[in-house]
């Protein structure tokens, strides 16, 4: 296979800044959610920034994921729509640089996407997330020569928000059944799961072959209060199922086995792109030959790693000999 992951998302490119409540609480926005904004929203938050030390990289949530598992040494290739500007340009050289596939044709109109992450001291981060022409990403975009050479094509839950993108996502979907490619799915946001509870629960019942979920979207999606329960019921419908915990660590669901993965204990700084970093991880050894526990064992160290830093980029890779200490 020519790639381990095919990637399908909102191409946004985080700015990143660590802020004092004071100054979140200006912003008028509930703190350590994502909210969508318009574009006046985004320009007056991000010249409220002015000043501050401000880090940029190529973002959104599959686009994390995807540069996650090529961190850590595998073929993957993305797509998501950005525009013919500067800060589409920064997102394609950026996923690039990092050894990402990248081959979209880029809007003619329009701005690229931006979320702006604020972190407070508690290392909570609120999105501001203006998708600018991440929108307006299609079926048409979805290459099948491309996606029939990858083992999973992973597709992110916030592309169902849109008619063009959830489009895009079926697409995905559907050029991945009918090339025996795995699909990986995330609930993205509990928000989401609230909101199209039942269409996820189809995906989760039909197409998708691992789903991701943290434990606040696996009750919203099952009712049940309780973790372990929420995942056996999910894995009752999908052949497997990650679900992070936070600090408490994960529980991977897979050919009827439970599979606890403990959490790593860091001091975290800002949990931005934590979940996509374990989907990375788990993603990256389920398609290297790695057991569906040692995986969840590199997930888990993946995402601990992005918490004690900030942003979603790891400042420090694993080298194939840490990786190798991690399992043995």
């Amino acid at each position: 296979m020519k790639y381990d992951v095919y990637g399908v998302g909102n191409a946004l490119v985080d700015i990143q800044a660590q802020v004092s409540d004071e100054l979140l609480a200006a912003t008028g926005f509930d703190k350590g959610i994502m909210t969508l904004v318009d574009d006046d929203q985004q320009q007056k938050i991000i010249n409220g920034l002015s000043g501050l030390n401000l880090n940029r990289c190529a973002g959104g949530s599959a686009a994390n994921t995807i540069v996650g598992v090529a961190d850590l040494g595998g073929k993957t290739a993305y797509v998501g729509k950005v525009a013919a500007d500067e800060t589409g340009e920064f997102f394609l050289k950026d996923m690039r640089n990092m050894g990402v596939t990248i081959e979209v044709t880029s809007a003619a109109d329009g701005q690229t996407g931006t979320c702006a992450v604020l972190i407070t001291e508690d290392a909570q981060r609120t999105m501001l997330t203006n998708l600018g022409v991440s929108a307006t990403l299609t079926a048409s975009d979805i290459d099948e020569g491309e996606l029939k050479q990858a083992k999973y094509v992973y597709v992110e839950g916030y592309l169902l928000t849109g008619d063009s993108t959830k489009a895009a996502a079926y697409k995905a979907i559907e050029l991945a059944q009918k090339n025996n490619v795995k699909v990986a799915f995330t609930a993205s946001d509990p928000f989401l799961v609230n909101m199209i509870r039942d269409e996820i629960w189809s995906l989760v019942e039909g197409p998708v072959d691992l789903f991701f979920c943290n434990e606040e979207e696996a009750k919203s999606l099952t009712g049940n209060p309780d973790p372990v329960e929420c995942a056996a019921e999910i894995h009752r419908h999908a052949e497997n199922v990650a679900m992070t915990l936070g600090a408490n660590g994960s529980i991977i669901m897979h050919g009827g086995e439970t599979i606890a993965i403990e959490g790593v204990t860091v001091d975290a700084i800002d949990t931005t792109g934590a979940g996509d970093m374990y989907a990375g991880g788990l993603l990256y050894g389920v398609t290297n030959g790695l057991s569906w526990k040692d995986s969840g064992h590199l997930a888990s160290h993946a995402a601990a790693r992005i918490v004690s830093q900030l942003g979603a980029r790891m400042e420090q890779r694993f080298t194939t000999d840490e990786i190798q200490q991690l399992l043995s």
